[in-house]
């Protein structure tokens, strides 16, 4: 016999699982934007949920860094500075490329096709052909997540899939969909990819490396333009 709170607990898991992952969508989208202050009653309303799946969700969200929580004040959603954010960038550059280099010394063949598969996956988005997005789901359907779990290096992993993973993401979305980046952004993906798949440790890293030097770029003169 199934007992009520069970069924009572798992019930609040889904919901907040539906709750968490159209909250976490619309903060990595940008529809809430960054650094935004946002209410429990307002949320709960927009999302059509209660109070106690919404908190489970905020939770979850808070412990990936992507909603700030302070006493007395309320809900914000997670920001970086422009020069931390900057700084993160030129980090990024550095251990990525390093990422690409291994990736390409260490990455199985099933693990280069399964990469070569994302990539199709990614290119038949709508958004995509069209130019204004380049959206991709978190983990294993993560071009960047995917080649640093290919470099089979367990710190640089840590490294760059820790607590910052889910706030860079955010950040990399929002601004690829600036000066027509989505399709060059692609575009450069393949490349590595075939570097990768070549066992070409210099050129995957110099590849890398150009990619988010480029994302780099992007963002810079996208802050100049706003400032």
């Amino acid at each position: 016999m199934t007992h009520p709170e069970f069924i009572d607990d798992k019930a609040l898991r889904t919901a907040a699982d539906r709750v968490f992952e159209a909250l976490q969508d619309a903060i990595v989208r940008g529809d809430i934007p960054p650094g935004s202050r946002v209410g429990e009653t307002e949320l709960a309303e927009r999302y059509g949920t209660s109070r106690g799946p919404l908190r489970e969700a905020l939770r979850r969200l808070e412990s990936r860094r992507l909603v700030e929580r302070t006493p007395h004040v309320g809900i914000r959603i997670a920001a970086l500075g422009h020069a931390a954010l900057i700084e993160l960038y030129y980090l990024r550059e550095a251990l990525e490329g390093m990422a690409a280099r291994l990736a390409a010394l260490h990455m199985t063949a099933a693990e280069v096709a399964g990469l070569k598969t994302l990539l199709a996956a990614h290119e038949a988005d709508a958004a995509l052909q069209a130019d204004t997005a380049y959206f991709q789901q978190e983990g294993d359907f993560d071009f960047h997540y995917r080649v640093i779990q290919g470099s089979h290096n367990s710190t640089l992993t840590e490294l760059l899939i820790g607590e910052l993973y889910h706030r860079i993401r955010m950040y990399r979305y929002q601004f690829s969909a600036y000066a027509n980046r989505p399709r060059k952004a692609f575009a450069e993906h393949q490349r590595i990819v075939e570097a990768i798949e070549t066992r070409d440790g210099d050129l995957a890293e110099m590849l890398m490396r150009r990619h988010i030097s480029s994302a780099r770029q992007n963002i810079e003169k996208h802050l100049k333009e706003n400032a």
